[in-house]
């Protein structure tokens, strides 16, 4: 038969006798298989792995990754390579060391990270985004976040060196494998900060060194864990920023103030070491007594004025002036400043002593009231017109205000402000001193007298001159007195004339005089009555009482007559 086979073999022959070649042994290209090593030939190993022929690799394939000799191999060794063919079109199997390390390497590397465990690697390369890690054959990517815990400048002193890294993803299929070396350093430093947080106790004093300094404070090593030392838990007095008494580097000695078990924080003091300037404050610094300080910061609402080493007091904006309101304080004083002040309260349970900058000086207002009683005259600056009155500017920075109601006796407060313009100088009469609500009112038109409620320029039964002002179909406007504060009435239509046919208003033209009699006066609305017909009639009843009645036979035009006579015979 196996003549029969000779002659003329088919392929099932053929493949028949290759596995009887090769012992019938099971080759699959894409595995590790094992080989011995049996020529050495220039830079090639000449490696026999049971097949038909041997296949060749390169020798710098054996020198690469930590562990891995780097002696070329000798003839005779046994080594693991990867098959990549059975045969090439040259007849030589494929194989490679390098992909027989890293097929090694990932199924190890695949158990690891089952186990969720550390791996030994290197980093060997710098790559876009991060950098390359070389873990005993098998290449992986370790993000340039995942370095450290705090960003590294300079990553020299890590290359090369062979330390634990955190497998965070694999992926086989396509040959991805990111590590970190942070999450390895966050575990380890968790555990030490378990540890040392359980030997530290609220209160114990500590040394330490300052890391890092931000806007709000100080981390500070407490030899492998960090605390946190706030601005305001440094001193005593007022800190601006922490550079001013802490620099990086600087050895301080701490108190531990608050330890928070959950969150492992750890809240540290300096001024915890020192003396609180706040014991006994109230007896340093009675309320009344007048002290010399320096001031520290200015706001909107005020400024704060350092007493001593620690101890400030508010200097609220209403405190800051007896004259100057609506104003900021910085207009008033500024930082560094020296200034007398006086305390206004204490209160030692929440460190807060309010101070008053304008009470350690003399009150002007008392020196106003000395040099301007009321009914006095003075004289300043319009300063503003407002809806309600004029404010004017008098001596010390003291405004006072007329009321519109204040500025003239015979015309509305609106009409009588529009003579009035900002920077015009001007006199008034001072009505009213308030030292306590700081008010000084003032008035423009009592200097000339009230015409009519002085109750000595004008009185019933006088007798005026109008000057005709308006015509109108009830009466006639008039008005009467001195021209620069006249009194204004209105004459009735009934009032005109005794004769009936005789009282009609456009008998008058805007700008005649006629004289009338005053017939009444209302203090409280300052209006006066006046009528023409009640001046005839005084002036026929005094002409009856002189030169005779209807009884005695005269008729009332020969008393009339002799009356007037009389009249012009004494003008």
């Amino acid at each position: 038969m196996a003549d029969d086979m000779s002659l003329s073999p088919s392929r099932d022959d053929f493949a028949a006798l290759l596995d009887e070649s090769l012992g019938g042994r099971d080759f699959m290209e894409g595995q590790v298989v094992h080989g011995l090593v049996v020529a050495i030939e220039k830079d090639f190993a000449i490696i026999d792995v049971g097949l038909k022929t041997e296949g060749r690799v390169s020798l710098k394939e054996f020198g690469i990754g930590e562990g891995e000799s780097k002696d070329p191999p000798k003839v005779g060794d046994s080594v693991e390579v990867f098959l990549e063919r059975v045969e090439n079109a040259m007849g030589e199997a494929v194989i490679s060391r390098e992909k027989a390390r890293r097929e090694e390497a990932w199924t190890r590397l695949e158990v690891v990270y089952e186990k969720n465990e550390p791996v030994m690697g290197a980093i060997v390369g710098r790559v876009k985004g991060g950098f390359t890690v070389d873990l005993g054959g098998a290449s992986a990517f370790l993000p340039g976040s995942q370095v450290d815990i705090r960003p590294v400048r300079d990553v020299g002193p890590l290359m090369g060196k062979e330390q634990p890294f955190a497998i965070l993803k694999m992926d086989r299929p396509r040959g991805n494998i990111v590590v970190s070396r942070r999450a390895i350093l966050e575990e380890a430093r968790a555990e030490q900060r378990t540890e040392l947080v359980g030997q530290l106790q609220e209160g114990e004093v500590r040394e330490g060194v300052v890391k890092n300094i931000t806007d709000y404070g100080a981390f500070v090593d407490l030899g492998g864990i960090d605390g946190l030392l706030h601005v305001t838990d440094m001193s005593w007095k007022r800190v601006n920023h922490p550079s001013q008494v802490l620099a990086v580097g600087d050895t301080v000695k701490v108190q531990i103030v608050k330890i928070n078990p959950d969150t492992q924080r750890i809240s540290l003091g300096m001024k915890q070491l020192q003396s609180d300037p706040w014991d006994g404050v109230e007896a340093k610094y009675p309320m009344g007594a007048k002290f010399t300080g320096r001031i520290t910061n200015i706001t909107d609402y005020g400024a704060f004025v350092e007493l001593e080493a620690g101890v400030e007091g508010l200097v609220h904006v209403s405190e800051m002036s007896w004259t100057k309101k609506n104003v900021h304080p910085g207009k008033i004083v500024s930082t560094s400043q020296e200034v007398d002040v006086v305390v206004l309260d204490v209160d030692a349970s929440k460190r807060r002593i309010s101070l008053g900058l304008k009470q350690a000086q003399d009150n002007p207002w008392d020196a106003f009231v000395a040099a301007n009683p009321i009914g006095s005259t003075v004289e300043g600056e319009v300063k503003n017109a407002t809806e309600f009155g004029l404010f004017i500017g008098l001596d010390n920075d003291i405004d006072g205000m007329v009321h519109l109601s204040d500025l003239d006796w015979s015309v509305s407060g609106e009409e009588a402000i529009q003579r009035y313009r900002k920077g015009e100088m001007v006199k008034a009469k001072v009505l009213d001193v308030d030292v306590e609500k700081e008010r000084v009112s003032l008035g423009i038109k009592q200097l000339g007298g009230d015409p009519v409620g002085d109750g000595e320029t004008y009185k019933k039964g006088q007798t005026v001159t109008l000057t005709v002002t308006s015509i109108e179909s009830g009466g006639i406007e008039v008005k009467f007195g001195e021209d620069d504060a006249p009194v204004t009435s209105f004459v009735r239509k009934s009032d005109i004339s005794r004769d009936r046919n005789e009282q009609r208003p456009e008998r008058y033209a805007v700008g005649d005089r006629v004289d009338a009699q005053i017939t009444g006066i209302d203090k409280a609305t300052r209006r006066v009555s006046v009528s023409i017909k009640a001046l005839e009639m005084a002036d026929e009843k005094e002409a009856i009482d002189q030169f005779g009645s209807s009884d005695s036979g005269a008729s009332l035009g020969d008393i009339l007559g002799a009356a007037l006579r009389e009249k012009a015979g004494k003008e």
